[in-house]
């Protein structure tokens, strides 16, 4: 009884050492994301920098994910969040974050916020996140977690992730974690000169989607590069 009462209140001031028994758990989950990213065929993510699976170890990812799923939280595999939306598997979360190449002091622009997972793993790769969900209760909920778990470099908002968010570009990197049809333009446009955006691009009539590397040279030219074949949940256009 009094231990319950003790986890209970862990939990609810945002102490993530509350999960401390699924520290193994999560070990097991990064020496998984490693040796699968390394054998992937993604050339351009086959060495995951230290920093990047150190982030991923740091955060708990099963208090990101449903009570219903959380004993499901450290396998390979996505998982419901509610709203017909998903959070990625965790090689995909590592690959992405890897290709983005978040470096101390970025801006970074995420377009899909779901539960607030990979806004959680590069807070603590870069200087500040922009999150942007346009599903208003799962924007809520992830501002609400983010904000009692210590992610205080996240700021979140509910709106339409492909008109970005002009007020704070230009970026430094920008990640989008739902399919888009093309790339929005308007996030070229706020990418800063030098700058790289990881997006998942397909239709609903496409087998997969296709994961994208973008670059912006100094002079504004951009250039796409193809990853791998990816599926994801598919980016929602506000009316």
């Amino acid at each position: 009884m009094l231990r319950n009462l003790i986890l209970a209140a862990l939990l609810s001031t945002g102490i993530a050492a509350a999960d401390g028994d699924r520290e193994s758990e999560r070990e097991r989950m990064v020496l998984g994301v490693a040796n699968l990213v390394a054998t992937s065929g993604a050339r351009a993510g086959r060495d995951l920098r230290p920093e990047v699976l150190e982030a991923m170890r740091r955060v708990p990812r099963h208090l990101f994910v449903p009570e219903d799923v959380r004993a499901e939280a450290y396998r390979q595999h996505p998982l419901p969040i509610g709203h017909d939306a998903t959070i990625s598997a965790p090689t995909i979360v590592a690959l992405m974050t890897e290709l983005l190449d978040p470096r101390p002091g970025d801006r970074v622009l995420e377009v899909g916020t779901g539960s607030g997972y990979q806004a959680a793993v590069l807070s603590g790769l870069v200087g500040e996140v922009f999150s942007i969900e346009i599903v208003e209760p799962l924007a809520r909920s992830a501002r609400e977690r983010l904000a009692g778990l210590g992610y205080a470099n996240v700021t979140v908002r509910a709106g339409d992730g492909y008109a970005g968010w002009p007020e704070h570009s230009p970026f430094d990197k920008i990640i989008v974690t739902a399919a888009a049809p093309r790339v929005p333009q308007p996030l070229i446009d706020q990418l800063r000169p030098g700058g790289r955006m990881v997006i998942p691009v397909g239709t609903a009539s496409d087998a997969h989607d296709l994961l994208l590397l973008i670059e912006k040279g100094a002079d504004g030219r951009i250039r796409r590069r193809s990853i791998l074949p990816v599926r994801f949940v598919p980016l929602v256009r506000g009316r």
